[in-house]
């Protein structure tokens, strides 16, 4: 299974260098979606290639940008469209269980927009937070604005270290597998941030709603 999936990455790999701008974009869109493409695979390169004069480095963010935004809205649409009843059922087969449901429907329920930003630069949240939104219901021009910011936002850093790193060992154009794990070594320190900003936010939204109760029980 392993060696499958290493063969997959290489394959995704060469495909952004073969294809460019469009191979990010479609790429990212599928990665936006429930198919588990690693974004750290197909930014980074990208912007490496960008710094060598290969492509634009704010040509690649956007590309990258773009696909992420199609790939959200597809799910949510489908989302939207199936509804509860049929996610329940059937997502199972594609590795989304009951309960993953329910906590994500759960967050998008309580957050909102500013949970769909957040949720958009965290590993495997970002893939599935489209799914809960449209089954919600949640207007399609609050979350495609989320999905859009968040996204540049992952793919503009993502970008950034990419080139960092690669700058640093271009030996791991070679592996995919290692450039994946270095990328995820490296931004660490860049999820924990995010976790705490959410959480932080998460507080201030509890704090908010338990003032307004008491100002209800009050009156």
């Amino acid at each position: 299974m392993q060696e499958q999936f290493l063969a997959l990455l290489k394959v995704w790999f060469h495909f952004v260098e073969t294809w460019g701008y469009l191979g990010v974009f479609l790429l990212m869109a599928l990665e936006s979606s429930i198919v588990p493409i690693p974004s750290e695979i197909i930014m980074p390169p990208a912007a490496y290639w960008a710094a060598q004069g290969r492509m634009s480095f704010w040509l690649v963010v956007l590309a990258g940008t773009a696909g992420s935004w199609f790939g959200a809205v597809v799910s949510y649409g489908v989302s939207r469209l199936l509804g509860e009843p049929f996610v329940r059922r059937y997502g199972k087969y594609v590795l989304i269980s009951e309960d993953k449901v329910t906590a994500m429907e759960g967050w998008v329920d309580e957050y909102g927009v500013p949970g769909i930003f957040f949720a958009r630069l965290l590993p495997v949240v970002r893939h599935l937070i489209s799914i809960p939104a449209g089954i919600l219901k949640m207007p399609v021009a609050r979350f495609s604005a989320a999905t859009t910011a968040g996204a540049f936002l992952w793919c503009a850093v993502l970008s950034w270290f990419g080139m960092k790193v690669i700058g640093d060992a271009p030996q791991l154009l070679d592996s995919p597998a290692e450039l994946a794990h270095a990328l995820k070594a490296k931004m660490h320190l860049v999820v924990v941030a995010v976790v705490l900003f959410a959480a932080a936010y998460a507080v201030m939204v509890w704090l908010r709603k338990r003032a307004a109760a008491a100002e209800i029980s009050k009156a």
